[in-house]
């Protein structure tokens, strides 16, 4: 048996520890966002956790329960003698608005289906693939709609022109197609 290293078991340890403790925050942030308590707290300024749960219509005790596990990781920002929950702009800017090019929501998405992966051992067994399309758009959509128009067809020589009403384009392994309306809805 090969000598044993403490110092690198030590490091690997810890480096999986922390990746656990990540891990372990993707289900509650994503039920923050399927469940509108970010987007709740945003729209409505700080709040406790019946004020919270209130307004997006849950269960205090859970929504409390929720909201201490997003102040404990930095995901909200909490003040304890109001016992109030708010949002910092940056806070705001990955967790509640949607058009920001920094809004995450998508990658959350992404993260859970890598860690259920099922569909990727399906593919390991079967070197069927997954597409694309599956789980691309959420996580891309900030990003298009914020540099499609604006920066990156600009950047292509003619591309531009070529897009003028009337024009025909295809759309081939582009996801869902958001990508391709906005840029109809910018060319219409």
């Amino acid at each position: 048996m090969a000598q044993l290293n403490e110092d690198k078991l030590h490091q690997l340890v810890g480096k999986m520890l922390g990746d656990l403790g990540g891990a372990f925050s993707v289900p509650t942030v994503r039920i923050g966002l399927r469940l509108g308590l970010f987007t709740a707290l945003h729209e409505g300024g700080p709040a406790t956790a019946d004020e919270l749960a209130k307004r997006a219509g849950l269960t205090e005790r859970y929504v409390r329960e929720w909201a201490l596990a997003q102040a404990a990781n930095g995901f909200v920002d909490y003040d304890g003698t109001p016992r109030k929950f708010s949002l910092s702009p940056e806070q705001a800017m990955v967790f509640a608005e949607k058009d920001n090019p920094i809004y995450l929501a998508g990658a959350f998405d992404i993260v859970a289906a890598m860690i259920e992966g099922k569909k990727a051992e399906h593919a390991f067994k079967t070197g069927s693939g997954g597409r694309w399309g599956d789980s691309s758009d959420a996580c891309f959509r900030p990003g298009y709609v914020n540099n499609i128009v604006q920066n990156w067809l600009p950047a292509f020589d003619g591309v531009e022109e070529k897009l003028k009403p009337g024009s025909k384009v295809g759309d081939v392994g582009c996801g869902f197609g958001f990508s391709t309306l906005l840029i109809a809805q910018a060319f219409s």
